[in-house]
């Protein structure tokens, strides 16, 4: 029970000023976009985007190669980072052949690139790799040619090695094709299983057609069947950015086996879905703001989206000038937040967070994966725009105001997303399941509002509070809803939960505890307000009711007005204010600073403060409403 009762052992304001002057800038603001030039406005040259990200592919690809001596015996680390990890050789050799077929070079750092990933296949084949290791090399051999006659990589490979190869791209490895299911996985590796079968068959690797189309037809079910979303842990709810991942992986793959059905059936989902990544897209190319990826992970999806988009305009939520907007803005994040003395990202830097997947031994991987996802952008969207004959488009991304719900799905347990742009106020409230319940990442709450933001993986109060009962077990109102009413004009929305969540739990798992929140969230000029009533069918005895309000600004105080405490961050641009009441509730706020925990790491840098309330020894009366109101006012210092 240590993460519902961290809050308890808060550290000094004092503290947490240290380690902002260590850090040395404001991190609120840290990854501020860099303008290319300025002609009739703030613009973007497609040209000198294009060679600066190519060059930079060209320098970087060649450092990590150069330190690489030999692959008799692969290093265990590559310029300082492990490369130990699960997925990371297949992912470096995927990089280099994308990089490879982009710039036409054979060889890097004198270095033979068609050998090198030859070579690191069966690195991969003797590690017993699968799914992505799987996947990336199948890529990076396709990277090389469709015939394998004619196939340097293949050519390269002796009998022996080429059955390896063949052995190792097998997916019955993770796919089981008589249950027709990945084998103890998420269902978007479907996806993944279906896309390396696919490019298979192209290459005459895999010769059995039933299995291709039966491998197809299980990851395309949940749109056959007429979802428009994927749900990734069916049928819990887990929607995120792996559902528009996941749809893409599927037209891939169907586009590749000349699935036209499946295309067909895939349109309705890829056209709303893209519609809603550009809903959610953030001023700095962030898209998908909740869920279980780390910061980087949004933005390579930017990019890779937009990629997509060029290659198939059909799906165009926006004009390709607009998108390559995100595109670049996306890039400038990315590059900012590389290290040019030790060439990787800033995986594990103070404050940033991430999911438990992405341990110190991926770190090298996630660098690869940042190489190989730019290159693979870059040839999906270049050409697009020269041949659109785009040559310079918007610094900033072009974006109208919207308020609007988005359903997931409906019936017994809904689920969908709030999206909001109303001038300053920017956010996405989603109500979905996580991957356990009361992970900050997916509670309902606003992800992307300016100031605020959830630490990574944890489970806390994040602007949604926990109840611990007397029997000790402690519930939330999470994991889908019972009831989802959006406003009429997007600027509201209402949700009733009478099953909960429990801490503790398995995901999607609920109980009915007798007690019903009634939420509604309503938007005020520039606040976002939140007002809960909670109602219990008998008498109920509650020992802790907490909630938090999680803030990357570096700067609290703290005044009373009108007899109400209200509390101020502050970054160097920008500034929140926070307030609670309650007429039935005594409410004791703390601000927790977060020092050098976890519940000071997010997903685009560090959140120093917590605002915490708490109530202790509540009884619920039977049929006797308690109420209480959160708001959260947007304040410009521009």
């Amino acid at each position: 029970m240590r993460n519902i009762t961290v809050f308890r052992h808060a550290i000094s304001i004092t503290a947490i000023t240290c380690i902002l002057l260590v850090a040395g800038h404001d991190l609120a603001s840290a990854s501020a976009p860099v303008i290319f030039s300025s002609t009739n406005g703030e613009v973007v040259q497609t040209a000198a985007l294009r060679d600066e990200i190519n060059q930079f592919l060209k320098k970087e690809l060649a450092a990590h190669l150069a330190d690489i001596k030999s692959l008799d015996q692969p290093p265990d680390k590559v310029l300082g980072a492990r490369t130990t990890g699960e997925y990371t050789w297949g992912t470096f050799m995927r990089s280099v052949a994308v990089y490879s077929e982009l710039s036409g070079e054979r060889t890097i750092a004198g270095r033979d690139v068609a050998r090198t990933v030859g070579q690191i296949g069966l690195i991969e084949y003797n590690l017993k790799s699968a799914r992505f290791s799987q996947l990336y090399a199948v890529q990076a051999l396709r990277h090389f040619g469709r015939d394998l006659n004619t196939n340097p990589v293949w050519q390269g490979l002796s009998e022996d090695e080429k059955a390896s190869w063949r052995k190792f791209l097998d997916i019955s490895s993770f796919y089981d094709a008589k249950k027709g299911k990945v084998i103890n996985l998420a269902d978007n590796y479907l996806g993944v299983a279906a896309r390396i079968a696919s490019i298979s068959y192209q290459l005459g690797i895999l010769q059995d057609r039933a299995l291709l189309d039966n491998v197809i037809d299980k990851a395309a079910e949940q749109f056959t069947k007429g979802s428009l979303f994927a749900d990734d842990n069916p049928s819990t709810g887990r929607f995120d950015r792996y559902s528009n991942e996941y749809a893409r992986f599927v037209w891939d793959a169907a586009q590749a086996a000349d699935r036209q059905d499946i295309q067909q059936a895939l349109r309705p989902t890829l056209i709303i879905q893209m519609k809603l990544w550009w809903d959610l897209i953030l001023p700095d190319g962030y898209g998908y703001s909740w869920g279980r990826s780390m910061g980087i992970v949004s933005y390579e999806d930017t990019m890779e989206i937009v990629g997509f988009l060029a290659q198939n305009p059909e799906f165009r939520p926006a004009p390709l000038s607009d998108l390559a907007s995100a595109y670049a803005k996306a890039w400038r994040w990315l590059r900012n937040d590389y290290r040019n003395d030790s060439h990787l990202l800033a995986v594990f830097a103070f404050g940033f967070g991430s999911y438990a997947y992405i341990s110190p031994d991926r770190e090298w991987q996630q660098t690869a994966s940042f190489f190989g996802k730019t290159a693979s952008s870059q040839m999906g969207l270049m050409p697009v725009l020269e041949r659109e004959h785009i040559t310079q488009f918007s610094a900033e991304i072009p974006r109208h105001d919207v308020a609007r719900f988005q359903f997931f799905r409906k019936g017994d347990r809904p689920s969908g997303v709030w999206v909001v742009r109303q001038g300053p106020l920017f956010f996405t409230l989603p109500i979905v399941t996580g991957t356990k319940p009361g992970v900050a990442d997916y509670l309902p709450a606003p992800s992307g509002l300016t100031g605020i933001a959830a630490p990574v993986e944890q489970v806390i109060p994040s602007m949604v509070p926990f109840i611990e009962l007397g029997d000790g077990r402690v519930i939330v109102a999470g994991d889908c809803a019972d009831q989802i009413e959006p406003g009429g004009d997007g600027r509201s929305l209402k949700a009733v939960w009478k099953r909960w969540a429990v801490i503790g739990s398995k995901s999607g798992q609920t109980i009915d505890p007798k007690i019903t929140s009634e939420v509604t969230w309503h938007i005020d000029g520039t606040t976002l307000v939140r007002e809960e009533t909670l109602r219990a069918a008998a008498d109920t005895a509650i020992k802790r009711w907490w909630v938090a309000v999680p803030t990357t600004f570096s700067r609290a105080s703290e005044r009373i007005e009108n007899g109400l405490r209200v509390d101020r961050f502050d970054s160097n641009d920008s500034s929140v204010e926070v307030s609670a009441t309650s007429n039935d509730l005594k409410l004791i706020p703390t601000i927790v600073a977060t020092g050098d925990s976890k519940l000071g790491q997010g997903a685009r840098g560090y959140i120093p403060f917590h605002l915490l309330y708490e109530v202790s020894n509540l009884n619920l009366k039977a049929n006797r409403p308690v109420q209480w109101r959160l708001a959260l006012k947007e304040l410009s210092q521009k």
